[in-house]
């Protein structure tokens, strides 16, 4: 994985709305794709409240797909953000550190050790392998799986802008884990 990433951002956030937003965790990524109201202000937010507040899959694994993710694409910043709501959602540091390790360094739950290895094909070819799909569908329903391919999809989409943009880390939003979970 290259993590060149533009230092300082390609696009400075909207300054209105990074003022409106001031003190939030998110205000970096919100003024930057406050950039393009009609994009951020429309679909982009019906698609990510639905994934993230409405969807049907389990948060804790939900969140579990979106880091993963957020660490194949050498995404910062989405990876400091979950890294908080997949504390709230119930994830240890030892499981957040080992989502930057190969899986089979962690003792993973076999339905989270499926989810994991789903976020890494998806990733590597845009495709689930037959085998890892029979597995899948053994434990989680179409709509389930469909959900979480989504979700992966999404966070794709999102960490390819964060990174692109070189959108900063908000203060109180960690980065990277060390090595040792907190």
């Amino acid at each position: 994985m290259s993590l060149s990433r533009p230092v300082p951002p390609r696009v400075l956030p909207d300054p209105a709305v990074l003022a409106a937003n001031r003190g939030q965790r998110t205000a970096n990524v919100r003024a930057t794709l406050g950039l393009h109201p009609e994009f951020y202000g429309g679909a982009f937010a019906a698609f990510s409240r639905f994934l993230n507040v409405e969807a049907s899959n389990p948060r804790r694994q939900r969140e579990l797909v979106i880091l993963r993710t957020g660490w194949n694409c050498g995404a910062q910043y989405e990876f400091g953000q979950h890294t908080l709501f997949g504390r709230a959602a119930g994830l240890t540091g030892a499981e957040i550190v080992a989502l930057t390790r190969p899986l089979s360094t962690f003792p993973w739950a076999e339905e989270d050790l499926l989810l994991l290895r789903m976020a890494d094909e998806l990733y590597a070819d845009c495709c689930v392998t037959d085998p890892t799909w029979a597995r899948l569908a053994a434990i989680w329903s179409s709509k389930e799986i469909l959900e979480f391919i989504a979700v992966i999809g999404f966070y794709f989409m999102v960490s390819g802008i964060l990174n692109t943009f070189g959108v900063e880390l908000d203060e109180g939003v960690p980065g990277w884990p060390a090595a040792s979970p907190a």
